[in-house]
């Protein structure tokens, strides 16, 4: 066996016996989280919360003044961008600060790596919630929503976080790029299913982070998934052979209406508004 091959054991192993390290969430989006989840809270007592980060209550400040936000009039304090935002959209943001904060390394190499999956995701995100934007507005009845695909968006590749995390404290192995594409491919899924897991996500962030590259997990109904692969697909970062056909399984779905969304002016709009809340 090649040591590359012991090495994937043993990272194979270490997710099975629940011992392979997982990220944290820093502890202002902990808080934060906690916070949106108390059916008590109100919205000064979240701006109180925020106010003790002041990067991210200057993100939030921005996200509230964002063209996303439809709105004309800015808001120039936290208090005014909290009652503008709303607390579950509050709890997402504070999220994907935190996830922005574990994309992070001091090796060159592995730098290179955190930095381009970040990227992805945010292209990826940037896609699925403008897609979720149309769907709604055809879709009034559906259960699916802005808020869960914002995170979800966010978190659907945090499986390669503890595999670069590990390549990271043994580079002079794990740290080639052959490697890194075979041990992420093979394992970021399961990795993310025991991430959302560990902290505490509903099943449908497991789902998303389990099964979104998984070509053999086909949900019946319209999940969070589709709108994830739609956003890969359209980034190439879901690699088909044939993009036209992979896009008419989601029209025979009634996940979008036709592939003109995408040459439209309006999704175009719709995804400049949305990359501005991440920008």
């Amino acid at each position: 066996m090649s040591t590359e091959n012991a090495l994937l054991t043993i990272l194979v192993d270490r997710i099975n016996n629940d011992t392979l390290v997982l990220p944290t969430l820093p502890e202002i989006a902990v808080r934060v989280r906690q916070a949106a989840d108390n059916p008590d809270v109100n919205l000064a007592q979240m701006a109180d919360v925020i106010s003790h980060d002041p990067a991210l209550a200057a993100r939030m400040i921005k996200v509230a003044n964002s063209a996303f936000m439809g709105r004309s009039v800015k808001v120039s304090n936290i208090n005014q961008a909290v009652t503008r935002i709303g607390l579950r959209q509050i709890k997402n943001i504070a999220t994907a600060m935190a996830m922005e904060q574990l994309f992070v390394s001091n090796n060159e190499l592995i730098k290179g790596y955190m930095d381009k999956a970040w990227q992805k995701t945010l292209k990826v995100a940037c896609h699925s919630i403008t897609l979720m934007e149309f769907f709604l507005k055809e879709n009034k009845q559906t259960s699916l929503n802005r808020d869960t695909i914002t995170l979800a968006s966010l978190v659907y590749n945090i499986g390669v976080l503890p595999i670069l995390t590990e390549a990271e404290r043994h580079p002079e192995v794990f740290a080639n790029p052959s490697f890194l594409a075979h041990a992420i491919q093979k394992l970021s899924g399961k990795v993310g299913g025991a991430i959302m897991r560990a902290w505490d996500f509903t099943d449908e962030f497991v789902e998303v982070s389990e099964s979104w590259a998984n070509p053999n997990y086909r949900p019946e109904n319209i999940s969070y998934v589709d709108f994830i692969r739609i956003g890969a697909i359209m980034e190439g970062i879901l690699q088909v052979s044939d993009k036209s056909a992979a896009l008419q399984m989601y029209i025979d779905k009634g996940v979008i209406s036709s592939t003109d969304i995408f040459s439209s002016d309006d999704y175009y709009k719709m995804l400049d508004d949305v990359k501005s809340v991440f920008s």
